[in-house]
């Protein structure tokens, strides 16, 4: 197809007619499809309905038969750890917690934590020093920023590669005390797919920082989360901090709101014996247990590793189809036009798109006139500012596949338009 760029006078204008008449026909139709929040879908949900018949009446004792009904067992049981431990976090059952169901939850307490107490390596609060910032991979995860805002914490944007954040730049960045965290999501980073590299680990790792207390903030939310047959692996960014002489530089994070059930699964930290240490004393304040009946019913519906990878699996087969749909009708009316880039995720939950700069909010309004609700523009950027306006992130994981497959055309309907008319509007001014 030729490139929108590449059309004469004529051709654009044709292009642009047969556009808008596209759009016009697919707004006609009257939908409503949300492709906004990257939720599990009720059939996804399903695959984990046999929890909530476990543990079932009088099983409540644990491996080391412990009354699980009953306060205590702060850091979580041992088997529970045990099973998640490795391929959600990558580290050993004893530097993990097992916490309740949201992850998000204990990124959140411990900011609050940092910032009240100051973390292992700390000098003072975090509140205390004269500014605090964090690193912040862009596009990235929108509740993250969130939170830096929510708290007054200064947010610097580092852009992606595909071996995940600029390097250079972080390495600059980290070099400010001020600087005294970094967003990362590792692996099928949040919206793009990217996985880090090694040499990204182990730099993140090695590098330098002002602040003697810089945490990686480590969300691991789709350790699991494979679309391919590839189970993609990265390397364990506790021991490779320990390596490089930093040990307690991560905070590693991850649930199973995306495995088991959304709102009823378990949250996990994971860090190094002093950071462990810290998380425990904080949270020992604020809960005298966790829901061990809940990790009970993980334990006992999952069984295994196996029974893991197996579940994971039929998740896989669920979501595949609605990525394929996606990229399938991108590539069918966009390919070769450069009004879009896309990313093509091997796992995770979202699609990244790089459309034309200028036409990212223009996309949304488009895809909302023609019923489908996408995520607002800019929202993969500190503060909701994309200062290209450039960044969409589709959400394909909700609807069901027929509705997947028709959102996809309304959606390549809209960029397709939006670069269309940003073409002949620039073409306009310059004459």
């Amino acid at each position: 197809m030729t490139a929108i760029t590449d059309l004469s006078s004529a051709d654009l204008a044709d292009r642009l007619a047969r556009a808008r008449d596209a759009h016009g026909g697919f707004k006609a139709r009257g939908l409503k499809l949300d492709m906004t929040r990257g939720k599990p879908a009720p059939e996804q949900l399903d695959l984990a309905s046999g929890l909530l018949t476990l543990p079932g009446n009088g099983d409540h004792t644990t491996a080391t038969g412990e009354d699980a009904r009953n306060y205590g067992g702060l850091q979580g049981l041992p088997e529970v750890r045990a099973l998640f431990a490795r391929p959600l976090l990558g580290a050993p059952p004893e530097q993990i917690a097992v916490a309740e169901n949201s992850s998000l939850a204990l990124m959140h307490d411990c900011i609050v934590w940092a910032l009240l107490k100051g973390v292992p390596g700390s000098q003072r609060p975090w509140s205390r020093e004269e500014a605090v910032a964090f690193l912040c991979p862009v596009p990235g995860y929108d509740r993250h920023f969130a939170l830096c805002e929510e708290f007054g914490i200064r947010m610097l944007p580092v852009p992606m590669t595909p071996d995940g954040p600029d390097m250079d730049a972080v390495e600059a960045l980290a070099a400010d005390p001020s600087v005294k965290g970094m967003w990362c999501v590792p692996k099928y980073s949040n919206p793009s797919g990217e996985i880090y590299s090694e040499a990204t680990v182990r730099r993140l790792s090695a590098m330098r920082t002002g602040a003697p207390d810089f945490r990686l903030f480590w969300d691991n939310a789709y350790a699991v989360h494979h679309l391919t047959p590839a189970r993609h692996a990265i390397p364990d960014v506790l021991e490779a901090c320990a390596a490089a002489g930093h040990p307690d530089r991560a905070f590693v994070f991850a649930s199973t709101s995306k495995i088991t059930l959304a709102g009823a699964g378990l949250a996990f930290f994971g860090g190094s014996p002093a950071n462990l240490a810290w998380y425990l004393a904080r949270a020992g304040k604020r809960t005298i247990g966790p829901d061990k009946l809940n990790q009970l019913r993980h334990l006992r519906f999952l069984r295994d590793g196996e029974g893991l990878t197996t579940h994971m699996d039929r998740q896989r087969a669920l979501l595949a189809p609605k990525f394929s749909a996606v990229t399938e009708a991108l590539d069918r009316h966009l390919a070769g036009t450069g009004a879009a880039a896309w990313s093509r995720p091997e796992g995770g939950y979202f699609i990244g798109v790089a459309a034309r700069a200028g036409t990212a909010a223009r996309i949304v309004r488009l895809a909302g006139e023609a019923g489908i609700g996408l995520t607002p523009a800019g929202a993969t950027f500190p503060h909701g500012r994309d200062p290209d306006d450039s960044s969409l992130r589709l959400a394909p994981s909700y609807p069901s596949l027929p509705e997947v497959a028709l959102a996809a055309e309304g959606i390549a309907l809209s960029i397709l338009l939006a670069a269309l008319e940003a073409e002949q509007a620039a073409r306009d001014a310059a004459r």
